[in-house]
């Protein structure tokens, strides 16, 4: 392929003494993962300056070379550095990690991290999402202990220590999500303490942040809002009709983000007119109706969808490299199309929003709670309960009337 992308220079980029003997094969995997011949070219293009970076830290070739050490490599961001030799340095660094072709190193740490997260898998029986959540924060503690320094720093943790750490966390956290924390770190600290790395009893030492149940209102939008939304998608793309599709699904049976990117295209039952929605956070699917707009959305999506992708996922990105989407392709499609409708988001805004919108118009349309609770995938009536502390007129009706001056007890000092 690079005799076809270069056809008079192909000698400057197949004799790079680090990166020659691999362009060619990059070549073909960026071009399998759907990256147009432009963006190819145009990392090839900076391939010499790379590979003098690669020779500049003495890598004189990628066999034997950790994924650390090609990171360590790769050019700092600065103005003067060309941005397109980022992205040659990461295709690079995926390349190699998918053929096995990079050096694996195992730390104290990973090693570690590792046991934990087989330890809440196999015990616990956590999610994975749950299972990655505290695998991160433990990261995160043992690089506040440096214990990659000192692996025996875990026998010698002391109550300063966790103040520390929990100091440090919470000048960037919340009072709601810092309880998340705590509890994430109790049990860290008791894995650690049954494994005979730490003194027992070490959870002990952390109280989690007062949080009064109830005390903050659900943050939803009017369902004009909504409608304003979905009418402020361009269809004329196919990332809007994508992005239509993902933010109507939401708005109809207000779906989370990752039962949204869960969804296969075997999920979808057409005949029947159902749509199974797979729930990872709850582990029971949910079987709701395929409606006339949600049908034509998919359909119109579908038709453009791309068909040589390999997975049988039913929302893929839409530029490369090709494969399924991410939750965090939903907030970006939301966040952009609101700002679009010029709807001002409550609180800190995101996809949630849609959801609990869709909560409140059912709501006002008269359907049960407990109906309500099931669609949003509620384990318990106090979940749901929430929304009814929004239902301002509804509640001006049931309001008790002030009493009047001749009732009131006069108080005398």
């Amino acid at each position: 392929m690079l005799t076809t992308l270069f056809p008079s220079t192909y000698n400057r980029y197949a004799s790079l003494p680090v990166l020659g003997t691999v362009l060619e094969s990059l070549c073909s995997w960026l071009k399998s993962r759907g990256y147009p011949t432009n963006a190819i070219t145009r990392r090839i293009q900076v391939a010499p300056f790379l590979d003098q970076c690669l020779r500049k830290r003495h890598v004189q070739s990628l066999s034997g070379c950790t994924a650390e050490q090609l990171r360590a490599c790769f050019p700092r961001e600065d103005r003067w550095t060309p941005q397109i030799a980022y992205s040659l340095g990461r295709s690079l660094l995926c390349y190699l990690e998918e053929r096995g072709e990079l050096a694996s190193t195992t730390t104290e740490t990973e090693r570690l991290i590792d046991a934990y997260r087989q330890h809440l898998e196999t015990i616990r029986g956590f999610a994975a999402s749950t299972i990655w959540r505290h695998g991160d924060l433990a990261d995160d503690f043992l690089r506040f202990l440096r214990y990659e320094d000192d692996p025996q720093r875990l026998a010698h943790i002391r109550p300063a220590d966790l103040e520390g750490f929990i100091v440090q966390t919470s000048s960037r956290l919340g009072r709601i999500t810092m309880q998340k924390v705590i509890a994430i770190m109790r049990s860290f600290l008791r894995f650690l303490s049954a494994s005979g790395r730490a003194s027992v009893g070490l959870d002990q030492y952390l109280e989690a942040p007062r949080h009064y149940r109830g005390q903050h209102l659900a943050r939803a939008l009017a369902w004009t809002e909504v409608l304003s939304i979905l009418r402020a998608i361009d269809q004329s793309t196919v990332k809007g009709r994508r992005d239509y599709a993902m933010l109507l699904l939401i708005a109809t049976y207000g779906l989370r983000r990752g039962e949204v990117c869960s969804l296969k295209l075997d999920d979808v039952q057409w005949r029947t007119r159902v749509i199974s929605v797979p729930r990872p956070k709850i582990g029971t699917p949910l079987a709701v109706p395929l409606t006339d707009e949600v049908a034509t959305a998919l359909v119109a999506y579908l038709r453009d969808r791309a068909t040589d992708s390999g997975t049988r996922q039913l929302f893929l990105r839409v530029r490369a490299p090709q494969g399924p989407i991410l939750p965090s392709a939903i907030g970006d499609a939301f966040d952009y199309w609101a700002a679009r409708a010029d709807v001002r988001m409550p609180g800190l805004g995101g996809p949630y929003v849609l959801r609990h919108g869709v909560a409140m118009n059912l709501l006002r349309r008269g359907t049960p709670l407990k109906t309500i609770g099931d669609l949003l995938g509620h384990r318990s009536v106090e979940s749901t309960g929430i929304y009814l502390r929004l239902q301002i007129e509804d509640l001006r009706d049931v309001a008790l009337p002030l009493p009047t001056r001749d009732l009131c007890l006069e108080v005398r000092p």
